[in-house]
């Protein structure tokens, strides 16, 4: 009897324990869940009432100087906006408040804005004030979410970085003050910056200006709609896995990815930082590549190497970038590893006919390695903790609908990982070997034969480059945009731009052509190199793209930003003048 009171009274206490444990548990979960709803609630309702601030600001300018012409505008190329500026036939005021609106105008549509800095004006004269006036001089401006802004959140996406404004500017901001920019607004992203999609649990989803169906791509998503969607001329973006190439390729302008540490990125919010294997870095997104020339040009001076001295004083080569030099110009349509879209394949052999017929050589190239370079260098070193850190960013927020199949793969045990993709490898050899890297390295010992990897395999990259004398590289972007929903289904669509960033080679993309209805048969087709789970997806998630621009990438050595730039213009020119002739 005494034991069987004993054996009730330990079952008792053990359910009583267990049932307290559960309890507790869904009581933190709520309290967590509230507590990100109250954030998420505040950073909207901020949001609402910079964008009404926005808007009186250009109802107050609109009746103090009349109606202007917002059309002759904003069909200035930057070049022309500057010129105009500097020689007083257009005030920056006028161009200012006109961006203004058709910024608040393209955010209805899409939802790219994210927040107004209502500071602009107050910039605005202390431009006029100075005595020489910047490359830049009253260019409004815009900006990805985590470039540092004084009195402005950084938040990533992510409501763990809500609440928190920066006490001053990035020096990337403070450089293109100087340069006589305006900036106005910051632009949305995907959540964590970890997506080629561009939604989040805070501001939502912003949509493809071209197609409402289709994501405008990420990270810098926001900044590729607005630009696209004509509220924007010239922005930042950063890229650490093609987080500007690929915007500018689903959004159908141009965009740059310098070499990391050309350009300053001290300031910048990042929900990973210490990371080796690939380098985030900001860089220029705009209607065309003059722009973008324009823009390295105004930021690497010597304001920027003052600020952040780790920044190697190169100021910007005009004679390279303005060269009338042949170039001999590798290519290749594929990596044999992801088979682009359709209308991808044809724009690189197009393209590579036009630059024949303009006199440049082009020498057919591959990538070495490219699934090993994929799969054991950048995402072994980018998820070289496993994805640990990354999920710790997570804790208390909402996680996107577009991101949850990735944190769900973060979050799995490695051991489990690893035991996964064994069984998987017979079936699916491609999927298996891209989960087996996301377990990262398991030592210090580890990470440093993995950096060590990195460096053999860009010296053997290099090597390959030089025996056929390059001078850059014309190659596929993930081009056309993706459907919403899709981009966390297949991460491995960034692998077109995340050779690059190990690699640490400047790239950009621009577009060159768009989609026809040939291509979009030819995809009903499309069985990739696998046939396995992610061709098939690849077809859901770009299926229905008649219309849409399709992009090209063009990439040289490491820091030569300059070079990069002369093969992108020298794409832009030969594709215009075709358009041209078909018009």
């Amino acid at each position: 009897m005494l034991w069987s009171l004993v054996d009730f009274a330990v079952n008792h206490l053990f359910l009583s324990t267990f049932c307290c444990l559960v309890a507790s548990a869904v009581i933190l979960k709520c309290i967590d869940y509230i507590r990100c709803s109250t954030k998420i609630d505040r950073a909207q309702k901020q949001r609402e009432e910079a964008l009404h601030l926005m808007e009186k600001h250009v109802v107050d300018y609109k009746k103090q100087h009349g109606n202007i012409d917002p059309s002759r505008i904003l069909s200035l190329s930057l070049a022309e906006l500057v010129d105009e500026l500097k020689k007083g036939s257009l005030s920056p005021e006028a161009a200012l408040h006109v961006y203004m609106e058709k910024a608040l105008e393209v955010t209805k549509e899409v939802n790219c804005v994210t927040d107004f800095l209502e500071d602009c004006e107050t910039q605005l004269q202390e431009v006029k004030k100075q005595q020489k006036k910047g490359l830049l001089y009253g260019v409004p401006m815009t900006l990805k979410d985590h470039v540092g802004y004084k009195g402005h959140n950084s938040h990533c996406g992510l409501v763990h970085y809500l609440g928190v404004d920066e006490a001053e500017d990035s020096v990337l901001a403070q450089v293109l003050k100087k340069q006589g920019a305006i900036p106005f607004v910051k632009t949305n992203i995907s959540q964590s910056m970890m997506n080629f999609d561009c939604s989040n649990s805070i501001y939502g989803q912003t949509l493809n200006p071209h197609n409402h169906k289709k994501t405008c791509g990420g990270s810098s998503g926001g900044e590729g709609a607005l630009i696209a969607g004509g509220g924007a001329i010239l922005g930042v973006g950063s890229d650490v896995v093609g987080s500007i190439r690929v915007p500018s390729s689903f959004c159908g302008i141009c965009g740059l990815k310098p070499t990391g540490d050309r350009l300053s990125t001290l300031g910048f919010a990042s929900p990973i930082s210490g990371m080796k294997s690939v380098v985030m870095m900001p860089g220029p997104m705009a209607r065309d590549v003059d722009s973008l020339a324009l823009f390295m040009k105004a930021v690497l001076c010597d304001d920027m190497f003052q600020l952040d001295p780790t920044i190697p004083p190169v100021p910007f080569k005009d004679e390279i970038y303005n060269s009338s030099r042949r170039l001999t110009i590798g290519f290749y349509d594929t990596d044999g590893y992801f088979l682009p879209h359709p209308s991808m394949r044809r724009a690189i052999q197009e393209t590579k006919t036009l630059l024949e017929e303009a006199g440049h050589t082009l020498v057919p190239f591959t990538p070495p390695r490219t699934e090993y370079a994929l799969n054991e260098l950048v995402l072994r070193g980018f998820f070289a903790d496993g994805g640990t850190t990354l999920v710790d960013k997570f804790k208390g927020d909402i996680v996107d609908p577009n991101l949850k199949q990735q944190i769900f793969l973060y979050n799995i045990p490695v051991i489990v990982k690893k035991i996964v993709s064994l069984f998987m490898r017979p079936m699916f050899p491609r999927i298996a070997n891209h989960l087996e890297a996301h377990c990262g390295v398991s030592s210090v010992k580890d990470l440093w034969k993995h950096y060590t990897a990195i460096k053999e395999y860009r010296c053997n990259f290099i090597n390959e480059w030089k025996k056929l004398g390059l001078d850059a590289l014309l190659c596929p972007m993930l081009s056309p945009a993706f459907n919403i929903g899709h981009p966390g289904k297949l991460f491995a669509g960034f692998g077109f731009t995340m050779l690059y960033n190990m690699l640490n080679f400047p790239a950009g993309s621009l577009p060159v052509t768009t989609v026809t209805p040939e291509d979009e048969e030819e995809l009903k087709h499309y069985k990739g190199y696998y046939n396995d789970l992610w061709d098939k997806e690849f077809i859901k998630g770009m299926e229905g793209g008649v219309g849409l621009p399709v992009s090209v990438q063009c990439v040289a050595l490491q820091w030569q930003e300059e070079q990069c730039l002369r093969l992108m213009k020298e794409v832009e020119t030969v594709t215009r003048v075709r358009k041209s002739h078909l018009n």
